[in-house]
């Protein structure tokens, strides 16, 4: 069947109908009876206007504007053309209108997935920084292991996610946004405490130790740098949050491998003593994450920037 007989439709409409620019220069014309002040209003020169006019009669196929040295005026079928193109501004108008209020709607929340040491260490001085740029926009902040910020974002839980660990999560895009270490902490009476020289990886891995839960980008990393010294132990503790797994570090339950951004005050207060390790890498990257594909928009956009100043 031809495109003649289906309904009488000729291909996209956007190869038949002119566009928002032509149709806002011709009620420009009719409005103020001369090309040339049209054009000074639209912004471009007299040639261009002119150009747009033509451009837009061949594609109607009928004469819309008369030139004269007195001015321009509409012709008769230009009459015409230009009430359809009123509505057709009018509708374009409103359109825009309910898009500002799409954007209005989005940019006044944020949603942000963070793993409990950005959460905690990391996070509230970014978003005091977001709120004096954006006052307006609320905030929910919702905290768990890295694996859990994963899991939000792929389910559209959340905007934007903070994560600690070896790589950006399956499913998701990624930016760093700073480092960190990990470091072994144990309190001042521990054995551990009074050696002079660094234990050795391998000790470490043999050793039951107080540990963050499977799922944590602490666990990830840890995981990783001891596989080939035989893997961790069977943990002497295991935790979901650094909160609770500093305090019973400080506690004396045992050794505890922690975010060197959590322990700064209990080292200085020699309520925690470092440890060194021989031969082991513990740094670790912190990533902001988002859905493969979706670049982050309005305030979570801004709150990422906000990141890479810091």
């Amino acid at each position: 069947m031809s495109n003649e007989d289906d309904g009488g439709r000729r291909g996209p409409l956007a190869h038949r109908v002119p566009d928002l620019a032509a149709l806002e220069l011709l009620l420009a014309v009719a409005r103020l009876g001369s090309l040339g002040r049209a054009a000074r209003e639209m912004g471009i020169t007299q040639p261009a206007a002119s150009g747009r006019i033509r451009s837009t009669e061949r594609m109607l196929g009928v004469g819309l504007v008369e030139r004269s040295p007195r001015g321009s005026r509409l012709t008769d079928a230009g009459v015409l053309v230009t009430d359809w193109a009123r509505r057709i501004v009018e509708a374009a108008e409103a359109f825009d209108a309910g898009a500002q209020a799409l954007r209005g709607q989005r940019d006044s929340r944020l949603r942000v997935a963070a793993s409990m040491t950005i959460a905690e260490y990391l996070l509230p001085g970014w978003l005091v920084a977001l709120r004096t740029r954006l006052p307006g926009t609320a905030v929910t902040l919702l905290a768990g292991n890295s694996a859990a910020v994963a899991e939000r974002l792929r389910a559209g839980e959340a905007d934007l996610g903070f994560v600690e660990g070896l790589a950006a999560p399956a499913g998701l895009d990624g930016a760093v946004v700073g480092g960190d270490r990990l470091v072994v902490v144990t309190a001042p009476a521990h054995p551990w405490a009074r050696r002079r020289a660094p234990i050795g990886a391998a000790e470490l891995a043999a050793t039951p130790l107080i540990l963050r839960e499977r799922g944590s980008g602490t666990r990830q990393v840890l995981d990783a740098a001891l596989a080939a010294h035989g893997g961790l132990a069977e943990p002497l503790l295991e935790l979901a949050s650094t909160t609770a797994a500093k305090a019973a570090a400080v506690s004396g339950a045992g050794p505890c491998v922690l975010s060197e951004l959590a322990i700064g005050e209990e080292l200085a207060a020699r309520r925690l003593v470092e440890i060194p390790v021989a031969d082991l890498d513990l740094h670790r990257a912190l990533r902001a994450v988002w859905p493969t594909g979706h670049r982050p928009t309005g305030p979570a956009r801004d709150l990422l920037g906000l990141t890479r100043a810091s």
